[in-house]
């Protein structure tokens, strides 16, 4: 009895793998938090960006290229060392950060955000931290997620052609999907012939996977909606997609335990007053007085400094009881934030805090975006009234007699109403036209 219900059991799970997409809230969570994190760090760094990555860093192209022909990274900075491609490598990044970010074509730009990422970081190793560290791999990773599945304009279009298909209509045509496939093709093809995508067979070969699937995917959808082949390609992405967040959640895991072990075999841990020594150096103080304040406290330093260990070593273990790891997410989000606050290290904490996110319950990720969408909703409300709506009368509070003798209430309304009606009839604006120019209640969505 117990062996059939095993295999009962295994087969739910492997149904439940390979019939859907995983944790919806939790990879649009990662895309959003990545993507922001990174072009945001772009945007600060567009006054320095030619002595970070570009023609006038101290690691110059010919040493960059020598480096890279030994370690076989990939960066298209080497293609070509002029100022010219430089912008235009750093524009694109820019560019499919912030359409990564939103979700819009969300497979095709996150595979540009990677090749950006790749590209900036690998022209200059020496210049980057953990936080880029973990961006480098998440971006990899994100090719992968099918994370614009809530909360991006995909998910928008993809609702859209569900109520077509519901109406009997056809697919609608995808040209703006064509022109990106089209085009990157030949760029593919060029870089792959002139072995300008690494040294490594994995980077290529995925590469050419992902732009054959679009194409596969795009000849299912509108030639065969409901046919084996959509399923079959929706069963490997969907699996692709829980095998990516599940090497996510290994890596964030992997991170917080040997950090928190080297930790521990470290003097200055043992006996807890290594955060006491970062707060002294001048270039991770933005706050001095703040950092004096909480390191002249030799008590709060030993808690934060135990406290610190403890956290990233037992995470990992926290893992099989949802309240313990609720609030262990907690205070290693606040770690983070004081970090960005205190050592001034604000993408590294943001690239942290995204990771963490996907441990996040999907109860309270609904909730936020919810909160999001009526927060926006409510401010396109006021944008769209203007401030004269501003200025309209509200409901008027009864007084004491009114309150005390509601039929008179009553008739003195009716008579106001009735001079309204003849307000209308008037030439005045008609009852309920107001009320037609208010925004419809949109869903809880964050962008677009």
């Amino acid at each position: 009895m117990a062996r059939p219900a095993a295999v009962g059991r295994a087969g739910r799970a492997v149904q439940r793998v390979t019939a859907s997409a995983l944790g919806p809230y939790q990879s649009a969570v990662i895309r959003i938090g990545f993507t922001a994190t990174y072009l945001l760090f772009l945007l600060r760094e567009v006054p320095y960006r030619h002595e970070l990555y570009g023609p006038d860093a101290p690691w110059q192209w010919e040493l960059a290229h020598r480096l890279i022909s030994e370690n076989r990274a990939f960066t298209v900075l080497m293609w070509s060392d002029g100022s010219a491609w430089f912008e235009a490598v750093y524009a694109l990044t820019l560019v499919s950060a912030f359409c990564t970010l939103i979700g819009w074509r969300t497979r095709t730009m996150s595979v540009l955000f990677m090749v950006g990422v790749l590209s900036i970081q690998n022209r200059n190793v020496f210049m980057g931290d953990g936080g880029d560290n973990v961006v480098h791999l998440m971006a990899i990773y994100l090719v992968l997620t099918r994370c614009a599945q809530v909360w991006s304009l995909d998910a928008r279009r993809a609702a859209r052609e569900a109520a077509r298909r519901a109406e009997g209509l056809r697919p609608g045509r995808d040209v703006v999907g064509l022109v990106l496939w089209a085009v990157l093709g030949p760029v593919l093809l060029v870089a792959t012939v002139q072995h300008g995508l690494g040294g490594t067979w994995w980077l290529p070969t995925l590469l050419w996977l992902l732009w054959l699937g679009c194409a596969a995917r795009w000849a299912a959808t509108r030639y065969a909606p409901d046919g084996e082949p959509r399923v079959l390609l929706d069963v490997v992405a969907n699996i692709a997609h829980n095998v990516a967040l599940v090497v996510i959640m290994a890596e964030v895991c992997l991170i917080y335990a040997t950090a928190g072990w080297y930790k521990i075999q470290g003097s200055r841990w043992q006996d807890g007053t290594a955060l006491y020594y970062p707060l002294k150096l001048d270039y991770f103080t933005p706050w001095p007085e703040l950092s004096n304040l909480i390191a002249g406290s030799a008590v709060m330093v030993m808690v934060v400094t135990y406290a610190t260990v403890i956290v990233q070593v037992a995470f990992p273990f926290t893992l099989f009881d949802r309240r313990v790891k609720n609030v262990l997410l907690v205070l290693m989000m606040g770690e983070h934030a004081g970090i960005a606050v205190l050592l001034g290290l604000p993408f590294f904490s943001m690239a942290m805090i995204s990771a963490d996110a996907v441990f996040l319950p999907t109860v309270f990720l609904v909730w936020l975006g919810a909160r999001v969408g009526s927060g926006r909703d409510r401010l396109l409300a006021r944008v769209s009234r203007g401030p004269a709506a501003a200025r309209l009368p509200g409901r008027r509070k009864p007084t004491e007699a009114e309150a005390a003798d509601p039929g008179a209430a009553g008739a003195r309304a009716a008579a106001a109403q009735g001079a309204g009606a003849g307000t209308d009839e008037a030439g005045g604006e008609e009852p309920g036209r107001e009320a037609s120019r208010r925004p419809a209640d949109g869903g809880p969505t964050l962008v677009g």
